[in-house]
């Protein structure tokens, strides 16, 4: 939070903007629809809470500040998801992935196309942004590897089994649906946002 704040003064000392990247832990997972901007945020990790509290931080230093909430991001640089699993398909027969969260992968050029067109429209305030789509993890595994096979990776896996999140305990709580809805961002974006299969 304290960071937060430090850097959205030291951008407004200097006259600049500020984008703020935040995400979808802030929310609790019990929704029974997508999440919009305005959702009351109940964070149920520590992860989750000190993004919310790093938005608050941030706005109460930079109202005009620009936060961009995403979810379930993967890319060509850094370890995730993608990444995991093209080198678990290549190593193991089996594997087991979670099915019982929610939500849609976002590709980090997607993500990076919609921050610049914001930027350039200097638009401020929350938005929400993530492919489009649905999926659960086993969702997004399944595809991973269909699409490695075809693409002609190395692939060892012959089964892929999904289990609930209980049996696969992870340090910071994900929320059990992440769904972000994203009318406020499509109305300015002026594009078609990519499904997450045809970004994958």
């Amino acid at each position: 939070r304290e960071s937060a704040r430090a850097v959205a003064e030291g951008v407004r000392d200097s006259g600049g903007r500020l984008l703020h990247i935040s995400t979808d832990y802030i929310f609790d997972g019990r929704h029974a629809t997508a999440y919009l901007e305005t959702d009351p945020p109940n964070p149920q990790s520590v992860y989750g809470r000190t993004k919310w509290e790093g938005e608050r931080a941030v706005l109460q230093a930079l109202p005009e500040a620009l936060i961009l909430r995403t979810s379930w991001v993967y890319g060509i640089h850094g370890n995730n998801f993608v990444k995991t699993m093209l080198r678990l398909a290549a190593e193991r027969e089996q594997l087991s992935v979670v099915d019982d969260q929610i939500g849609t992968p976002s590709w980090t050029y997607d993500i990076a196309v919609a921050i610049s067109t914001l930027i350039a429209a200097e638009h401020s305030g929350t938005y929400h942004f993530t492919n489009e789509g649905v999926a659960s993890w086993y969702d997004f595994a399944s595809e991973i590897i269909s699409t490695a096979r075809e693409l002609g990776y190395p692939v060892k896996v012959k089964r892929l089994r999904p289990i609930p999140s209980s049996a696969y305990p992870t340090p910071a709580t994900r929320p059990h649906f992440s769904l972000l809805d994203k009318r406020k961002i499509r109305e300015v974006l002026g594009y078609d946002i990519p499904h997450w299969r045809e970004s994958l």
